[in-house]
């Protein structure tokens, strides 16, 4: 051949009309007067009844990945958004309604009524075939100066840190990605779907030659779940685990480090039913390894519940392979939601017991036990006193907390006074209040 032309401009002619703006817009609430942000503040002068009322607006990018108007977008795109509005690549808009917003995975999916038309939508790739040194296209709206399409490679795969979703799992891409980007689209060299871009890593918030994209095979579960029950019912193993340093591979007698150690199993969970206990060691998910427990969150969570995964494990200082089971996490107990009500530290807040289930949604300690608080509304007790979404409950006045209804009875009980102690975030805090 005299002469090579090298050019995207099919690919990106075929798959770009599917790569849509996605606005969100909310309603917040700011004090007019910062002083009453400070709780001594208000303790003399009281809650400020001067609120502001701001519309705040976020801007990203969308992949039409169904024909019928079923787009792909990161959830940190549009939560908290009340109006959300899907903009196409031949400028028509519509108004799109969340259908799931799973902030695990840091994924939602959005539909929008195209009244029978159908649009362009782009194939889900295979991710688990994507390699380092691969050609991948981004294709988004960075800073809202409309679609651009920009080229790059994988530059590693399986990327643990970087990223807002509990399933930390990423391709990393030196595509250039900007502010807008996220929830745009990363596209193979055959125009397939390999990830959803949603992170960079910058020091000024803008390109620095490192991205973020989560893999198609985790987006797709996202999307099946919308197609199922409505909700994503990702696979889950039942333990908690940590990398196998160097220190503990040599404990091992392991050639190098290597797995994830397992440091809490949970009874009757899918990898205490195979016969794994504390102390063992997960090696690999049907032939991937796996180094932390994002990487075996990720491989796990890409299957259904159900389905049956081999995994390659080191047990009592011997290598072998064991089927395990999948399944969904159990709400044993039942959540039993409610907000808490009567004169108490915990007054306007949402609580519900602490199952397994609650557990892996709230990125809590699997093990953990008591009644965690899921929200608190401005203005109320709970508020005033500081609790916070996650914290545990553990104790009031010496008594140990397990359920929602024994909480409401020892908080009924305390005639004036309680001593709580609450686990945040693995510190044992405590409050003393009366009144």
């Amino acid at each position: 051949m005299q002469q090579v032309q090298l050019t995207f401009a099919p690919i990106v002619k075929r798959v770009a009309p599917a790569v849509v703006n996605v606005y969100a817009r909310s309603i917040v609430q700011t004090q007019v007067n910062p002083l009453f942000n400070d709780p001594i503040f208000r303790q003399f002068f009281g809650s400020s009844p001067e609120m502001q009322r701001r519309v705040q607006q976020s801007l990203g990018s969308g992949v039409i990945v169904r024909s019928d108007g079923l787009i792909l977008t990161n959830n940190h795109v549009v939560a908290g958004g009340q109006d959300i509005v899907v903009a196409l690549s031949d400028k028509r808009e519509f108004k799109a309604k969340v259908l799931l917003a799973d902030s695990r995975t840091d994924l939602a999916v959005l539909k929008i009524d195209t009244h029978g038309e159908r649009l362009p939508s782009i194939e889900f790739g295979d991710s688990d075939r994507v390699q380092v040194g691969d050609i991948v296209l981004a294709i988004g709206d960075p800073f809202g100066v409309g679609q651009t399409v920009t080229m790059g490679i994988v530059s590693a795969l399986a990327r643990t840190e970087g990223g807002a979703g509990d399933y930390q799992f990423f391709i990393q891409t030196d595509a250039a990605i900007n502010p807008g980007n996220s929830g745009g689209a990363l596209i193979t060299t055959d125009g397939r779907l390999a990830g959803i871009n949603t992170a960079i890593y910058s020091r000024t918030g803008e390109y620095a030659g490192i991205g973020f994209a989560i893999p198609a095979n985790l987006a797709r579960r996202v999307v099946e779940g919308v197609e199922g029950n409505g909700r994503v019912a990702l696979a889950w193993v039942g333990a908690e685990g940590q990398p196998v340093t160097t220190d503990i591979a040599q404990s091992l007698g392991l050639p190098r480090p290597q797995g994830v150690l397992l440091h809490g199993v949970y009874p009757e969970g899918p990898l205490a039913r195979a016969g794994l206990r504390q102390g063992d060691v997960v090696l690999s998910v049907d032939g991937a390894d796996v180094n932390d427990m994002q990487s075996l969150n990720y491989r796990v969570a890409t299957r259904k519940p159900g389905d049956v995964v081999k995994m390659r494990v080191i047990a009592n200082r011997a290598a072998r392979e064991v089927n395990v089971t999948l399944a969904v996490p159990p709400e044993n107990p039942p959540r039993d939601v409610k907000t808490v009500g009567g004169r108490n530290p915990l007054t306007g807040a949402r609580i519900e017991n602490l199952s397994p289930a609650v557990a892996t949604d709230l990125s809590l300690d699997l093990m953990a036990k008591g009644v965690v608080i899921v929200d608190v509304s401005e203005g109320t007790p709970s508020g005033e006193y500081g609790f916070q979404p996650g914290d545990i409950v553990k104790a009031v006045n010496g008594v140990a907390v397990t359920r929602v209804d024994q909480l409401e009875h020892v908080l009924a009980a305390a005639n004036g006074h309680w001593d709580l102690v609450v686990d945040r975030g693995g510190q044992r805090l405590t409050l003393s209040v009366s009144g």
